[in-house]
């Protein structure tokens, strides 16, 4: 069985229903500022189509780990206020989640009209483990459409959550699969099933711990591994390279291992760094210095070095292997590109994605806002999902609730 599509919604008429749909409002904000608008900008298609033909417009989503508490610090003000500046159609906002302020405010929208709900989050039920609690929230978000309404999950960054707004709620509304959900799915599976070759994943971010699978099961799959970011250095420690005092997972050295000696049985290389920039300390003004990962401890700073990102010699060899590609997915920045003099070998990164000729997918989270924060035009990459969690959990082959609850 295959979800119902916004098209089908749209196709069965919208005119004065109630409309609940699930985006992925998740944000960065700086002193109530919207820094990123990036998944504003993705949600709007989908809620601007549905305001368009007619319906009234509910939307839930959430920002943060609030913990099930109200924190105005998570609420979702800055990301109304963005948003109408942003639409096309008229934007309200509610000052609770399924409360006094929302139940008024739903029955008093006009068609055509949006109205944001607080952050869904707000409400413990939303993430709890009892499944009554959560199917309770649903019924009062169900409720809040008056009865002849209609769920539509456009929160691709939210599929790989059991929430009672992502996944409960299916029980309670007739539902259907949102157009950002769909795109990222059409990519996804191209990326699993029939990605043209050679086909290169460019890994980074803090963790080995976060891409164990992702790693495991894209081994299988993918002609070239690149390595980068913190997670780098337990594969060179695994290796036997002294590296100073860079982020390392100890716990997980035997299971690199395990990992570089299975690459080589599946014929997929794991291309790891030739060189690093070595710091005094993790610090945007910090002393730093490239370094050859065969003497990492040689430098200035001795063992006491960490390493924030990967050197010149490596950014131009991942940058070679991407040019040579005719897939390529990346997830996990090179190094810290939020300071300046880190951010070189994620800038590399992303340069050689928007100048090769290969199908180019960005996967989300934080590669994401290493794209628009390094100042690279987005229509200069195939896809940027707007779910890294989401993205990773499909390629390692796991279910995504969202998603099964759509096609019940």
């Amino acid at each position: 069985m295959t979800a119902s599509t916004l098209d089908t919604l749209l196709t069965d008429g919208v005119t004065g229903r109630r409309v609940l749909v699930r985006s992925d409002l998740n944000v960065p904000l700086d002193g109530g500022a919207v820094t990123d608008d990036g998944r504003i900008r993705a949600s709007l298609p989908v809620l601007e189509k549905l305001a368009q033909a007619g319906a009234k417009v509910l939307v839930t989503a959430h920002l943060g780990r609030p913990k099930g508490q109200v924190d105005p610090q998570f609420s979702l003000a800055p990301v109304a206020s963005r948003m109408a500046e942003l639409s096309e159609v008229p934007v309200r906002r509610a000052e609770d989640l399924v409360g006094p302020s929302a139940t008024q405010a739903a029955a008093d929208l006009a068609d055509g009209e949006i109205l944001l709900l607080e952050n869904v989050r707000f409400d413990p039920r939303e993430t709890s483990k009892d499944g009554a609690e959560r199917a309770a929230l649903a019924a009062e978000l169900a409720a809040l459409t008056g009865g002849s309404g209609a769920y539509v999950n456009d929160a691709f960054g939210a599929v790989h959550r059991r929430h009672a707004s992502v996944a409960d709620i299916t029980s309670e509304l007739p539902a259907y699969q949102g157009d950002l959900v769909r795109d990222e799915l059409v990519v996804l599976e191209r990326l699993t099933e029939s990605p043209q070759r050679p086909y290169t994943v460019v890994l980074g971010g803090s963790k080995v711990s976060d891409k164990l699978a992702v790693i495991e099961n894209l081994m299988a799959r993918a002609d070239t591994l690149l390595i980068g970011g913190g997670m780098v250095f337990t594969f060179l420690k695994a290796q036997g390279h002294g590296i100073g005092n860079s982020l390392v997972e100890d716990d997980k050295l035997d299971t690199v291992r395990g990992f570089l000696a299975a690459a080589e049985r599946h014929g997929c290389r794991i291309v790891l760094p030739t060189d690093i920039v070595m710091a005094s300390a993790f610090a945007a003004d910090a002393e730093h210095e490239v370094l050859p990962v065969e003497k990492l401890e040689s430098g200035a700073h001795g063992a006491e070095a960490l390493g924030l990102d990967i050197g010149p010699e490596t950014a131009e060899a991942f940058a070679r292997e991407i040019g040579d590609s005719n897939t390529v997915f990346w997830n996990g920045p090179m190094g810290v590109f939020e300071m300046e003099a880190f951010a070189s070998g994620t800038a590399a990164v992303a340069r050689a994605l928007t100048q090769t000729q290969a199908f180019t997918v960005v996967g989300g989270g934080d590669s994401a806002a290493a794209v628009r924060g390094l100042g690279f035009e987005e229509s200069g990459f195939g896809h940027i999902s707007t779910g890294g969690g989401a993205s990773l959990e499909y390629l390692e082959g796991k279910s995504l609730p969202g998603i099964d609850a759509l096609q019940r």
